[in-house]
């Protein structure tokens, strides 16, 4: 079954200013995606609700839209994504 990917501003600003060669390898597992194919794992703790998918060396969390489509929410490297997604999204649920 595919479904539709939609990307967030955040995931499109961090991918557009990649470097070709990074960029290129982002496309390809984000029109996997869209099949559920990838390397994909289900979030824990806080972060449950929300999975990942790896590519290369940076995460790609997404989650599933009510409308059957898929959410890609925020994008950075492994090193970071965990800790600044959360923060963003403690900071969205307080205001």
């Amino acid at each position: 079954m595919n479904r539709m990917v939609r990307r967030s501003a955040q995931v499109v600003r961090f991918s557009t200013n990649l470097a070709p060669v990074p960029r290129r390898a982002v496309k390809q597992p984000l029109r996997d995606l869209r099949a559920e194919r990838g390397d994909i794992r289900s979030l824990e703790g806080v972060l449950s609700g929300y999975h990942r998918l790896r590519t290369g060396r940076f995460r790609i969390i997404f989650s599933y839209a009510a409308d059957e489509a898929i959410e890609a929410l925020f994008m950075e490297e492994r090193s970071l994504v965990y800790e600044v997604f959360e923060a963003e999204l403690i900071r969205r649920l307080k205001s």
